[in-house]
């Protein structure tokens, strides 16, 4: 791993016991200019993970808390009249950052969450007829509860498709939670983080991973693996073609992150599952139906034929 992502990823680990794999995922996402989506039971980590590598990193940082009573304008930000200068100025909002955290991302309604969509996907906020671009690097790191618990909307299916992958933390075992009420009463007072990588750095290797090479070989392999899941009768659409592009993106930025040359099919098939889950529609709905979806995903993956 590159030198100062092994230091961040060390940093979140040390930080967030038990978190190692949803860190090193949060990484891929920076570095691929992609959102992550964080999902999970309250109170297991994923604001305190993803204020963690925002304030590991020199740029701008926002949080939103999502609540019912959200209005598009407290995110993206309203014109107000300034009598002194007889004009209307534009206020800001808390969109307007390098890495936005999104916080209980479901707590708002579809119309609120929707907001977000020409952020994410075009990197600019059209407020009053006037398009406004965001600075780069921009990065939404969204929490999101449970979706059958309490109080919780569904995220429309264009804005979970807007996210490049999705990642699950799950409750620490037994040893991990002894290792946390340790850790805490031993620190007392949380401790700032050190600030790992600046704004200029994160660009560069942006741009360096979209130069890693990848083969017609493994290019093949993708569309073999999206084209399986149109073809299974246990989901009811398959993969998108920017769900591909996120593949193959994410998968470059894995073969990055280990200093390898190339793609290698490894490389998809390691990141498949977060790229994949939280884009595909089971035909059944209910509380299994993300189960459901995971287990077509690793049928697919068992049965596609990796290229030689």
């Amino acid at each position: 791993m590159h030198g100062k992502l092994r230091q961040l990823h060390a940093q979140l680990s040390e930080n967030v016991l038990g978190a190692e794999e949803p860190a090193k995922m949060l990484i891929l996402a920076l570095v691929s200019n992609g959102h992550v989506l964080l999902q999970g039971a309250p109170g297991i980590g994923k604001t305190t993970l993803a204020s963690l590598v925002a304030r590991s990193i020199s740029g701008r940082f926002k949080r939103i808390q999502f609540t019912p009573d959200l209005l598009p304008s407290d995110i993206m930000g309203y014109s107000m009249y300034n009598q002194a200068a007889g004009e209307f100025q534009f206020v800001q909002g808390p969109v307007f950052c390098n890495i936005l955290l999104a916080d209980e991302i479901n707590r708002t309604n579809p119309r609120i969450q929707s907001a977000l969509l020409e952020c994410m996907n075009e990197h600019q906020v059209t407020v009053d007829g006037i398009t406004r671009p965001l600075p780069p690097p921009f990065m939404v790191i969204a929490t999101q509860n449970n979706l059958y618990a309490t109080g919780t909307f569904p995220l429309p299916e264009p804005q979970l498709d807007r996210f490049l992958l999705s990642v699950d933390m799950e409750l620490p075992t037994k040893e991990i939670q002894h290792q946390i009420l340790s850790f805490h009463a031993a620190r007392g007072d949380e401790q700032e983080p050190q600030v790992i990588l600046s704004v200029e750095e994160i660009q560069a290797m942006q741009n360096e991973v979209k130069g890693v090479a990848v083969s017609d070989a493994i290019n093949h392999y993708i569309i073999a693996l999206s084209e399986a899941t149109h073809a299974t009768h246990r989901l009811r659409s398959g993969l998108s073609p920017r769900g591909s592009i996120a593949l193959m993106r994410v998968a470059q930025a894995l073969a990055y992150v280990e200093e390898q040359p190339a793609v290698y099919p490894d490389h998809v098939k390691t990141v498949f599952m977060n790229v994949c889950v939280h884009r595909l529609i089971p035909r059944e709905r209910g509380p299994s139906a993300e189960q459901s979806v995971r287990e077509s995903l690793e049928d697919i993956l068992e049965e596609t034929s990796i290229p030689v």
